[in-house]
């Protein structure tokens, strides 16, 4: 069997997940006439304390719509260095909104209040404007590392303070909400907007829902445009993203133990070198060759486990529902062999 690990991307609608979109109801979305598309966005900014919501194509599109909306050519983002808008997006800050970044250098991509109070401009005309700080929450490249809520709370009241606006790419938001026991009302309420992806944890085969209040979200509308993110009949993947939210949520504390199970296995390999603490779905580790992690991976390839290279020496792991608990029995056996 081949146990594919590579990133909580690959799975597959379930028979109940399809079902639900084969049913779906829908309409034409960028006339806003899709009931399904509608639902779930009405549903999801409910549940994080935001007035409205846009389903686009990716969390790339919804990031970078909610960068162009916030900024203005020659403005300036704040971010960590291991953000995925900075790393990860095709340069899209740059390309889409003419804007720069100011990095900050993070604990596995979180930062604090007070590591950011120094990389605010002054408004003096020489320096660029700053006008937008964004936190990833959990951070893919910080191997899913969770934020302290109350950090997010400072750094919440500082923005508002700076008149700047405050982003979370929350491309594993449940996976965070899952782990730190927070209301996700009380949450999302820190935040000028949102992007809230379907396609990973949750296991949609695609679709992301940016959040924000009613005129953000009709300034979003004209960028999706721009972008040509408007699709027609999208309901059926809306469906799913409502199937999700309703029976794939609960369920996402188990591909976190399954994690910190197979961290537990690789700090007893000799070909490991170290293994970040696992905060949630996301393993990565150092191998003790250096610069061999293209190979290690071919190496595992060939005893059943797909993976991904993450820097010459480092290897990630993302576990998903499609992992089952036979898998598991599968994936220790190849590691240890």
């Amino acid at each position: 069997m081949m146990f594919d690990l590579r990133s909580d991307t690959v799975t597959k609608p379930d028979k109940a997940m399809i079902n639900a979109m084969a049913s779906a109801e829908v309409g034409d979305d960028v006339f806003a006439e899709d009931p399904t598309v509608n639902e779930l966005q009405e549903r999801l900014a409910d549940m994080f304390s935001q007035e409205a919501g846009l389903f686009c194509p990716s969390g790339t599109m919804t990031n970078q719509i909610a960068i162009n909306v916030h900024t203005r050519p020659g403005d300036e983002v704040i971010c960590d260095r291991l953000s995925h808008i900075y790393n990860y997006e095709g340069g899209g800050i740059a390309r889409n909104s003419g804007a720069s970044v100011r990095l900050v250098n993070g604990d596995r991509g979180r930062f604090t209040v007070d590591q950011v109070k120094g990389e605010v401009n002054p408004t003096d005309s020489h320096y660029a404007r700053t006008s937008l700080i964004s936190i990833e929450d959990t951070c893919n490249k910080g191997g899913g590392a969770i934020y302290d809520v109350d950090e997010i709370k400072k750094l919440s009241t500082f923005a508002k303070m700076q008149g700047l606006a405050f982003h979370l790419d929350g491309a594993r938001v449940f996976n965070a909400l899952a782990e730190n026991n927070t209301l996700v009302s009380s949450y999302g309420k820190h935040f000028d907007s949102i992007s809230v992806c379907l396609s990973k944890g949750l296991g949609t085969p695609g679709g992301s829902v940016l959040l924000g209040s009613k005129s953000f979200i009709q300034e979003a509308h004209r960028t999706r445009k721009a972008l040509g993110g408007g699709m027609r009949q999208v309901g059926i993947l809306a469906a799913a993203g409502l199937h999700a939210l309703e029976y794939h949520v609960p369920l996402l504390r188990e591909d976190h133990d399954k994690a910190r199970k197979t961290a537990s296995i690789l700090e007893e390999q000799s070909w490991v070198k170290s293994v970040m603490p696992v905060h949630t779905n996301i393993v990565i580790f150092d191998l003790v060759e250096e610069g061999g992690a293209e190979q290690r991976c071919h190496l595992l390839e060939q005893k059943g486990i797909r993976s991904m290279p993450f820097g010459p020496s480092k290897i990630r792991f993302v576990y998903h529902r499609d992992i089952t608990a036979e898998d598991m029995v599968g994936i220790e056996a190849a590691l240890r062999s």
